[in-house]
Protein backbone atom coordinates (compact mmCIF):
# COMPACT_ATOMS: atom_id res chain seq x y z
CA UNK A 1 0.00 0.00 0.00
CA UNK A 2 1.26 3.45 -0.90
CA UNK A 3 1.86 5.52 2.24
CA UNK A 4 -0.29 8.29 0.76
CA UNK A 5 -3.31 6.00 0.76
CA UNK A 6 -3.10 5.20 4.47
CA UNK A 7 -5.30 7.01 6.99
CA UNK A 8 -3.54 9.87 8.77
CA UNK A 9 -3.71 11.55 12.12
CA UNK A 10 -5.82 14.70 12.45
CA UNK A 11 -2.83 17.08 12.17
CA UNK A 12 -1.54 15.42 8.98
CA UNK A 13 -2.99 16.73 5.73
CA UNK A 14 -2.39 14.83 2.48
CA UNK A 15 -1.14 16.64 -0.62
CA UNK A 16 -0.95 14.48 -3.73
CA UNK A 17 1.25 16.35 -6.20
CA UNK A 18 0.61 13.75 -8.88
CA UNK A 19 -2.80 15.31 -9.54
CA UNK A 20 -1.56 18.91 -9.88
CA UNK A 21 -0.46 20.26 -13.26
CA UNK A 22 3.32 20.71 -13.33
CA UNK A 23 3.15 24.43 -14.05
CA UNK A 24 1.11 25.00 -10.87
CA UNK A 25 2.73 22.40 -8.64
CA UNK A 26 5.33 24.47 -6.74
CA UNK A 27 2.93 27.37 -6.18
CA UNK A 28 0.32 24.95 -4.83
CA UNK A 29 2.86 23.32 -2.52
CA UNK A 30 4.05 26.67 -1.15
CA UNK A 31 0.45 27.76 -0.62
CA UNK A 32 -0.40 24.55 1.23
CA UNK A 33 2.68 24.83 3.45
CA UNK A 34 1.94 28.50 4.18
CA UNK A 35 -1.53 27.46 5.39
CA UNK A 36 -0.14 25.08 8.02
CA UNK A 37 0.11 26.19 11.62
CA UNK A 38 2.89 25.13 13.98
CA UNK A 39 2.68 21.40 14.68
CA UNK A 40 0.68 20.53 11.56
CA UNK A 41 2.07 18.27 8.86
CA UNK A 42 1.50 18.09 5.13
CA UNK A 43 2.00 14.56 3.76
CA UNK A 44 3.38 15.13 0.27
CA UNK A 45 3.01 12.33 -2.31
CA UNK A 46 4.74 12.25 -5.66
CA UNK A 47 6.01 9.87 -8.33
CA UNK A 48 9.61 11.18 -8.16
CA UNK A 49 11.99 12.54 -5.54
CA UNK A 50 11.61 16.35 -5.65
CA UNK A 51 15.21 17.30 -4.81
CA UNK A 52 15.11 20.78 -6.43
CA UNK A 53 11.88 21.51 -4.54
CA UNK A 54 13.47 20.43 -1.25
CA UNK A 55 16.25 22.96 -1.82
CA UNK A 56 13.68 25.69 -2.46
CA UNK A 57 11.77 24.75 0.69
CA UNK A 58 14.94 24.81 2.78
CA UNK A 59 15.80 28.28 1.46
CA UNK A 60 12.26 29.58 1.99
CA UNK A 61 11.41 28.06 5.39
CA UNK A 62 14.75 27.12 6.99
CA UNK A 63 14.27 25.64 10.46
CA UNK A 64 10.54 26.47 10.41
CA UNK A 65 9.92 23.29 8.38
CA UNK A 66 11.08 19.75 9.03
CA UNK A 67 11.35 17.30 6.16
CA UNK A 68 10.91 13.59 6.85
CA UNK A 69 10.74 10.85 4.22
CA UNK A 70 7.97 8.35 5.00
CA UNK A 71 8.45 6.35 1.79
CA UNK A 72 11.30 6.68 -0.71
CA UNK A 73 10.93 4.13 -3.50
CA UNK A 74 11.03 4.47 -7.25
CA UNK A 75 7.66 5.86 -8.31
CA UNK A 76 6.40 6.28 -4.74
CA UNK A 77 7.74 9.20 -2.74
CA UNK A 78 6.03 10.30 0.46
CA UNK A 79 7.44 13.14 2.56
CA UNK A 80 6.05 14.70 5.74
CA UNK A 81 6.59 18.46 5.95
CA UNK A 82 5.94 19.73 9.49
CA UNK A 83 5.73 23.39 10.50
CA UNK A 84 7.91 24.34 13.46
CA UNK A 85 7.91 27.40 15.71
Amino acid sequence: MHACDQPTQEAIYPFDARGVAKRFRHAAIFGALDALVVGETMRFCNDHDPLPLLGQLQARYGDALTINYVQREYGAIVIDFTRQA
